[in-house]
């Protein structure tokens, strides 16, 4: 067909808007194959799970994105090769516990975001637990009942399980 106006160049409206709706129907295919993954959230602001555990150490080692492994739908960075082994030989006893909610809080029915800088390791009888808190007067009731962590612990799979959970706890 003869367009007066750009010469010879064969396609009538039809066709075009015919070419639009087969490339828009053909677009999740090759979309999905360009678009990246989301990526995983950093656990612990990037401090290193493993380094809370080690003797002598008044806060937890930066992680590096060099030494990460990926844990539960979250990022978790080791400041050391043999920090991120550990980690991922067993996760559950470095990861902080509830979530990483506060404990204070998970008592109440809440999801409370912490500070990984205000933490306390509570003894127990398989070994000490990592718990994350908002605040240090959060940390200093926590620690000065010794009922809290069975409350906040029996709380938590109900709380786990609602509906404002965080799929990736």
């Amino acid at each position: 067909m003869m367009n007066q106006k750009h010469g010879n160049i064969g396609l009538t409206r039809r066709h075009c808007v015919g070419l639009g709706i087969a490339s828009v129907a053909a677009a999740p295919a090759w979309a999905a194959q360009l678009a990246p993954e989301p990526p995983a959230r950093v656990a612990l602001g990037g401090f290193d799970a493993v380094s809370y555990f080690l003797g002598g150490q008044n806060s937890p080692e930066t992680g590096l994105a060099a030494f990460e492994y990926s844990w539960s739908g979250r990022t978790w960075r080791f400041a050391h090769p043999a920090n991120r082994e550990a980690f991922r030989a067993e996760p559950a006893i470095y990861a902080p516990r509830l979530g990483g909610f506060d404990p204070l809080g998970v008592i109440e029915g809440r999801f409370v975001n912490t500070d990984p800088l205000i933490f306390l390791l509570v003894p127990g009888p398989d070994g000490s637990r990592l718990y994350l808190f908002r605040s240090t007067a959060n940390r200093a009731a926590f620690a000065a009942d010794a009922d809290l962590p069975g409350q906040a612990e029996a709380r938590w799979p109900d709380l786990r399980r609602s509906p404002d959970a965080d799929p990736a706890e």
